[in-house]
C-alpha cells in the first residue's frame, strides 16, 4: 500500500541522449500506480484540498459579515413569525450544522499546519551544531518527560540569568554597553 498524499512525478533526463519511449514508459507507470492508490487515500486527499479552501474561504472577513448578516436578519423576521418555536429551531439547528463541520475543518487545517511547523523546527535543529538532536519528536513523548523536559529547560535559564545573562543570552555587561553606543548615535 503506498502513502497517502499527492503524486508528483519528477523526470530527470540522464546525462547524454535520452530514449523517448523510455520516457513513456516511465509516464506509463506513474500512471498506473496513481490508479493503483487505495480509495481512502483518494479520499483523504480530496478532504485535504477542500479544508484547505473551505478554511481559507470561510474564515475570511466577508465569511463573518455574512454570518453577522444571516443573524441580523433572522433576528428581525423575529416578531413576524412571533418568536415561534419554528424560528428559534430554524437558527438552532443551522448554526449547530455549521459549527460541527467546522470543527473537522479546524481541525485539519491546525493538524497540518502543526506539523508543518513541527518539520522546520526539526530542520533547524538538525542544521545547528550544538543542538539536541533528541528534541526533534518532542510531541510523541509521555507528558511526564514533557515536563521534566520543561523543569530542564527552567533550570538552565535560571542558571544563565544568575551568571549575567538575559533571556536574549546577552549579559548585562554587553547589553549596557551596546545601549550606551546607541545613545552616542
Amino acid at each position: 500500500m503506498q502513502l497517502c498524499g499527492a503524486y508528483k512525478a519528477r523526470f530527470r533526463p540522464a546525462p547524454g541522449h535520452q530514449n523517448i519511449i523510455t520516457i513513456e514508459t516511465q509516464k506509463e507507470k506513474l500512471k498506473q500506480q496513481e490508479e493503483s492508490r487505495d480509495f481512502l487515500c483518494k479520499v483523504s486527499d480530496a478532504f485535504r484540498i477542500s479544508a484547505r479552501r473551505s478554511s481559507m474561504l470561510l474564515g475570511s472577513a466577508w465569511t463573518f459579515a455574512s454570518a453577522v448578516l444571516i443573524i441580523v436578519v433572522w433576528g428581525l423576521t423575529g416578531p413576524m413569525f412571533h418568536y415561534s418555536n419554528t424560528w428559534q429551531l430554524i437558527i438552532n439547528t443551522g448554526t449547530t450544522i455549521v459549527t460541527f463541520l467546522m470543527v473537522f475543518l479546524i481541525q485539519n487545517t491546525q493538524n497540518r499546519d502543526a506539523k508543518a511547523a513541527h518539520l522546520k523546527l526539526d530542520e533547524l535543529i538538525r542544521a545547528l551544531k550544538g543542538a539536541r538532536n533528541e528534541l526533534i519528536d518532542l510531541e510523541n513523548l509521555a507528558d511526564e518527560d514533557l515536563t521534566s523536559l520543561e523543569k530542564q529547560f527552567e533550570r538552565v535559564r535560571k542558571k544563565a540569568e544568575q551568571n549575567g545573562n538575559g533571556p536574549s543570552g546577552k549579559s548585562r555587561a554587553n547589553r549596557a554597553a551596546g545601549a550606551s553606543k546607541a545613545k552616542a548615535i
